[in-house]
């Protein structure tokens, strides 16, 4: 195939052709880049490679792979962190006009800066043995994480049947994803909602967010799992891990908090101070007994489950492995701008965002 390219001092190169094919910008189609950012949500980048030229016959080295779906999920990033993108429901759509929130962290593999220098020196060697050149840019290195993990964010809105859902995900602070949820929230139509509270766990910074972020939440309710958790803990410590009344005892105080609250439940947790033998016993008593203190109006779980309300995590820990189940790979080591941006096309698929945003890339 021929390409004409025209030339002028005033508007430089000129490919008709390019234009038509949508590589004029990009040394690469729209086309392309979807596929490789597709395959790549999910695959390594080299078994992207693959699968490309095996199922679209199109030859992308893994390495432009990679820096395609890089470059993209930058994009994307930027968009979400903006809340540009607008999400494909409102309040209205949702079950019983009922709209459900949830944040969590979750830690990310990233590559140190000690292993960063061992590559490089690898790779020098490498090179030296093979007597080629490098062709590297020249420009100061990018630097390492100063640890083998930080915790990325994720922040979600659902519907009470799931069937509306919106998350994204930052390796930014608790106050970029608290600012990120309040523009996300009113994008959703919040202040329209019969109903609007958030699932969580008992993390401080969470709470706190949603108290200065979200202020008009109905309710903020601790996940019942992590409730029952600790619970588990406290049993097993008063009762002993080997011990069957350890189990009943657990399941008997978790069904006085689903039916009287928590209050009531250490009202009746005294009742059992007679099990504390030791200081590790009465450590793990006074901590869950603060726990809960601090929480009583996030667990008063009759009144929840009296208006029907869910009062479990599960979708917002579902995004939380789905977000970094490529980041997690066997042996994985990230940059935190690329695990950023694989995050970013995975909240973007999990938002049904996907087409919304190819219509219009560049």
């Amino acid at each position: 195939m021929h390409r004409s390219v025209y030339w002028n001092h005033i508007y430089k190169s000129v490919v008709p052709l390019d234009k038509v094919l949508g590589i004029d910008t990009n040394s690469h189609s729209r086309g392309v880049r979807e596929i490789c950012c597709r395959e790549s949500v999910n695959n390594a980048f080299i078994k992207a490679s693959d699968n490309i030229k095996r199922l679209a016959q199109i030859t992308v080295s893994h390495e432009s792979v990679r820096k395609i779906v890089e470059k993209t999920g930058a994009k994307v990033s930027a968009l979400q962190h903006k809340v540009a993108l607008e999400p494909e429901f409102v309040v209205e759509n949702c079950i019983e006009q009922t709209l459900i929130t949830g944040t969590d962290g979750v830690m990310v593999p990233l590559v140190t800066e000690k292993q960063k220098r061992n590559r490089r020196k690898k790779e020098a060697k490498k090179r030296k043995e093979q007597n080629r050149k490098s062709y590297a840019k020249a420009c100061r290195p990018r630097k390492g994480s100063d640890g083998d993990y930080k915790e990325f964010k994720i922040a979600c809105f659902y519907s009470k049947d799931k069937e509306q859902q919106y998350v994204m995900g930052t390796g930014g602070n608790h106050e970029v994803i608290g600012r990120v949820l309040r523009k996300i929230a009113f994008n959703l139509g919040i202040d329209r909602a019969r109903l609007s509270y958030s699932v969580s766990d008992g993390a401080v910074w969470i709470d706190n967010n949603y108290r200065v972020y979200l202020p008009m939440l109905e309710h903020r309710l601790l996940d019942c799992h992590h409730f029952k958790e600790h619970l588990v803990e406290l049993s097993q410590s008063l009762f002993g891990i080997e011990n069957p009344d350890a189990l009943e005892w657990k399941d008997m105080m978790y069904k006085t908090a689903l039916e009287n609250g928590s209050m009531v439940l250490l009202h009746k947790l005294k009742d059992y101070t007679d099990q504390i033998k030791t200081d590790e016993q009465q450590k793990a008593y006074d901590g869950f007994y603060k726990y809960i203190s601090k929480r009583i109006d996030m667990t008063d779980y009759p009144l929840f489950l009296a208006k029907g309300m869910d009062i479990g995590s599960g979708p917002t820990e579902s995004f939380c492995k789905s977000l970094t189940a490529r980041l997690k790979g066997s042996g994985m080591r990230w940059d935190r701008d690329n695990a950023q941006a694989i995050m970013s096309l995975a909240a973007l698929y999990a938002s049904n965002q996907w087409k919304q945003y190819w219509d219009i890339a560049a």
